[in-house]
C-alpha cells in the first residue's frame, strides 16, 4: 500500500487536493493530518500552502512540521505545491521579510505593480489563471505531460533560485508574467510547483499519478 499524507498545518487546499487523488483511483493510503508518527511512516509527502507566508511560518513552526520535513527531506519523495513551494526556500520578502525553511537555496519576490504584456494591457497581481510552464529540464514528474501545458495559477509572489549556492538545473519549469520566473523546482527527493495541480484538470491530474509512482530520483 502506497502510504501519502497531505501535510495538515491548517494554511492549505487539503481537500482538493485530497479529492484529486482520491479521483486517480490507485492503491494508496491517503491522510490529510499534522501526526508525527503518520508523516514519518509515510511512502510520500505533500506540503501544500496558501495564504500569507508569515502565517504559514507560524503554523508550521508550531505544528513542527519544519523539523519533520528536515527529517523527510533525505528520505522520500516531497511534493511542495503553491507557498508550500515558497516556505521551502530560504527567505520571503512577503510581509516585511519571513524566513522560510531553507530546503531550497533562495527568495520568495512578489510581482510589481504596473506590469503590461506584450500588447501594452495591464497584468494584474495575484497572477490568477491558467498559464504554460516549460519545461527546463527532464524530470520523471513531467513524464506523460507536454512541454508548455498549462497550469493553474494563484499569486502574488514567485520563488527565485540563488544559482550561486546551487546548480541552475534546480529550475525544473518556468513561467512568463510578463518576465520568465520559476514555477517548478527540482533537488533530489522533493519537487515542488508554483502552480495548483489539484486545479489544473488533466495536466495537473498527471503530475499527481507521477508523483504516486516516482521513486525521488531525477
Amino acid at each position: 500500500m502506497n502510504r501519502v499524507v497531505v501535510i495538515d498545518y491548517g494554511m492549505g487546499n487539503l481537500h482538493s487536493v485530497g479529492k484529486a487523488l482520491e479521483h486517480l483511483d490507485k492503491n494508496i493510503s491517503l491522510s490529510i493530518t499534522d501526526n508525527p508518527t503518520l508523516i514519518r511512516e509515510a511512502d510520500r509527502l505533500i506540503f501544500p500552502g496558501v495564504g500569507a507566508i508569515r502565517d504559514c511560518m507560524k503554523e508550521i513552526r508550531r505544528h513542527k512540521i519544519d523539523i519533520l520535513l528536515n527529517e523527510a527531506r533525505t528520505e522520500k519523495p516531497i511534493l511542495g505545491i503553491c507557498v508550500g513551494m515558497q516556505a521551502m526556500m530560504e527567505f520571503s520578502e512577503e510581509n516585511n521579510g519571513v524566513d522560510c525553511l531553507g530546503l531550497f537555496p533562495g527568495s520568495v519576490n512578489g510581482f510589481k505593480t504596473g506590469m503590461h504584456d506584450e500588447n501594452g494591457d495591464t497584468l494584474k497581481v495575484p497572477h490568477m489563471g491558467w498559464n504554460k510552464v516549460r519545461q527546463s529540464m527532464k524530470h520523471p514528474m513531467w513524464n506523460k505531460i507536454e512541454d508548455e501545458s498549462r497550469f493553474y495559477f494563484v499569486h502574488s509572489y514567485f520563488v527565485t533560485p540563488d544559482t550561486k549556492k546551487q546548480n541552475s538545473a534546480l529550475v525544473a519549469g518556468e513561467t512568463e508574467y510578463p518576465d520568465t520566473f520559476c514555477s517548478a523546482l527540482a533537488a533530489e527527493n522533493i519537487f515542488a510547483v508554483q502552480f495548483h495541480p489539484e486545479k489544473s484538470q488533466d495536466c495537473g491530474l498527471q503530475l499527481l499519478d507521477n508523483f504516486l509512482s516516482w521513486d525521488g530520483k531525477s
